[in-house]
């Protein structure tokens, strides 16, 4: 297995269908053993969509997502980068993207191995930038994709739902983003992973729709780098 070693703030481990992953702190899993950096939701281009409604916001979310993508592939020596869905906030957006952030993404992957899984604002990407695109696939027995199946029999990776957990810090409530594990005592490991893009909202981690996506399901837990441990928030627990 390849070791890899963070700052203590940055990224905890995290046991998942057998492997050891690392869940780093701005929002993203890395495999340590396929050398791979997994990201759900980058939602580029996502002011820029806004802008077209007349909701005005600043126009630089793909920048400040993809300088954040770029250090965490850097922090962790990742050789290839997989998506997780809804790369682009829509269809369309590869072709608003500014010639500044669209020579970043060019150059990122010009340099690793890049696999484009779409989602649902995305599922007919008008442009790849020479990156491979696809619907899901099976590495190392997970499956990758961007929504979860509900009933799903194989360990499984999605994004989708932009999960966030309200901790408590200081005498202050605070959302952070978070992944959702599920676990079962007859099924796979499944996991849905934090929202990476710099716009992107989020759903209650315990929210019905996650809890129903991942089901069924012995226990499904929030969990949260913190000081380079994994932070477990209990979300639902079998009667059984």
């Amino acid at each position: 297995m390849v070791l890899v070693s963070f700052p203590s703030d940055s990224g905890a481990p995290l046991g998942f269908a057998g492997e050891e992953l690392v869940l780093t702190k701005p929002n993203a899993l890395y495999w340590p053993r396929e050398r791979t950096l997994l990201v759900a939701d980058l939602h580029l281009e996502k002011g820029s969509w806004y802008a077209q409604t007349g909701q005005m916001l600043p126009p630089y979310d793909s920048r400040e997502t993809l300088e954040r993508l770029a250090d965490t592939i850097k922090a962790t020596g990742a050789r290839r980068v997989i998506t997780l869905g809804d790369n682009f906030h829509d269809d369309a957006g590869t072709s608003r993207l500014e010639p500044y952030a669209a020579g970043m993404l060019e150059g990122l992957i010009r340099t690793h191995d890049w696999i484009w899984v779409t989602g649902n604002h995305d599922e007919q990407m008008h442009r790849t930038f020479g990156a491979e695109s696809t619907d899901e696939l099976e590495i190392g027995g997970i499956i990758l994709r961007h929504e979860a199946r509900t009933g799903e029999t194989r360990p499984e990776l999605s994004g989708h739902y932009h999960p966030k957990m309200r901790v408590r810090v200081r005498d202050r409530h605070i959302a952070r983003p978070c992944a959702v594990l599920s676990r079962s005592d007859s099924g796979p490991d499944r996991m849905i992973a934090p929202a990476f893009g710099a716009y992107t909202g989020g759903m209650d981690a315990g929210a019905p729709e996650i809890l129903e996506a991942l089901s069924p399901a012995s226990e499904v837990d929030a969990v949260l780098p913190a000081k380079g441990k994994l932070v477990t928030f209990p979300l639902y627990r079998s009667a059984a």
